[in-house]
């Protein structure tokens, strides 16, 4: 079971991504705001944490940059409404980014790429 941590302030959003995110093989928790993840106390057991750039209160990339702050090697998706072309390696290794505005089959691709990485990684 892959866990996912996933933060979008925009219900609708937040609703209809985390639908097509549903898989046997996934967990998903969705949270309305960078806050709601960090008073999250076991929040060290997701394997991926996916979140909106720009959220009220502390950022997505802060969030992530926290996130990151214990093991750098952890996955992050970060959604956004502009492309992220340059910087994402300055969060951490494993951190991509995609368009808001993406289709069911590509954040589907980017998942299973996350997912390939994680397995290849397990002891």
């Amino acid at each position: 079971m892959i866990s996912y941590l996933y933060v979008e302030d925009d219900e609708d959003i937040r609703e209809g991504v985390a639908a097509v995110m549903e898989a046997g093989h996934r967990e998903i928790v969705s949270l309305p705001h960078a806050e709601a993840a960090l008073a999250l106390e076991d929040c060290a057991r997701f394997d991926v944490l996916i979140t909106d750039v720009s959220l009220p209160g502390m950022s997505g990339t802060d969030l992530a940059k926290h996130w990151l702050r214990h093991d750098a090697q952890r996955h992050v998706l970060l959604f956004s409404g502009y492309e992220m072309l340059h910087g994402l390696a300055t969060i951490g290794p494993n951190v991509r980014s995609l368009l808001k505005s993406v289709e069911p089959e590509e954040l589907e691709a980017a998942l299973c790429r996350i997912e390939s990485a994680l397995s290849a990684s397990a002891p």
